[in-house]
């Protein structure tokens, strides 16, 4: 990969020798450049590889500028492969990442614990195997937290989402100003009801929802065998969180909202 590298640094004594009239024997001292190397450059033609590694960073740049840096390489090896119609690796996309120093500049958050007294507790069936070889065989579930403003006044929405480890996609959700039973157990009804053959693993944390008797009761009657992560363990639901994290990495941490409807909107 560090012909990357060096690509730019061969473009950059070819462009100040163009335009500044730089000597170019005294650009490629600067960075300790053969002349005979740079004029062998000038002349070559690019092999395949080399082409395509200076076309996917010409891409990553556009991307990366595009979203104001929250694109880390996970995001950017989906982003490039969905609108460029290509199949390259993550790793890839990483090593040229690395190789012109861009990284994402969202962090994600870490969700606080807060204990409550259970009704009803679960092992962790899914014990962290984030892997399913047919969609509704595992789902994940919990609510995360965005603010917005009412003039000066900062008020919440809560989000529960439902996800299916298959294929990632998200089964149902619903947004809300109360992080209550209504708001988990209607999106759980939402999912029973798009997905009525549906019998997965149902995973989630210890929310005092998700430990309720009348959400176990749900699942029950749905044919679905709960989970539930260890106490404070929130990488036990990893994948989740990691969503979240995602979710918010692109519509949110970057944007002050000011009107519930452009919030629910965005999300």
């Amino acid at each position: 990969m560090s012909e990357v590298r060096q690509e730019d640094q061969y473009r950059a004594i070819k462009y100040l020798n163009e335009t500044e009239k730089y000597p170019i024997i005294k650009l490629c001292n600067v960075i300790h450049i053969a002349r005979s190397t740079y004029y062998k450059w000038l002349k070559r033609t690019p092999s395949r590889r080399q082409q395509i590694n200076e076309q996917v960073v010409e891409w990553i740049k556009q991307h990366y500028e595009e979203t104001n840096g929250i694109l880390g390489y996970r995001q950017m090896t989906i982003t490039i492969n969905r609108e460029h119609n290509v199949h390259y690796n993550k790793k890839r996309i990483y090593r040229l990442m690395q190789l012109i120093h861009l990284k994402s500049v969202t962090q994600i958050k870490k969700k606080k614990y807060i204990p409550s007294v259970p009704e009803i507790t679960a092992e962790n069936v899914l014990n962290r195997d984030f892997h399913a070889d047919a969609p509704n065989e595992k789902w994940l579930t919990d609510v995360t937290e965005f603010k917005y403003y009412d003039g000066s006044v900062v008020k919440k929405l809560h989000l529960s989402a439902i996800l299916d480890i298959y294929d990632r996609r998200i089964v149902a959700y619903k947004s809300g100003e109360s992080n209550n039973n209504e708001l988990v157990f209607s999106t759980l009804d939402e999912a029973v009801a798009l997905n009525p053959n549906a019998h997965p693993l149902f995973h989630s944390d210890r929310g005092f929802q998700h430990t309720n008797k009348a959400f176990h009761q749900r699942l029950v009657n749905s044919g679905m065998r709960q989970s539930m992560s260890r106490v404070g363990r929130c990488i036990d639901n990893g994948l989740m969180e990691g969503y979240w994290g995602i979710l918010k990495s692109e519509m949110y941490y970057h944007k002050k909202f000011t009107f519930k409807a452009e919030l629910v909107e965005a999300i």
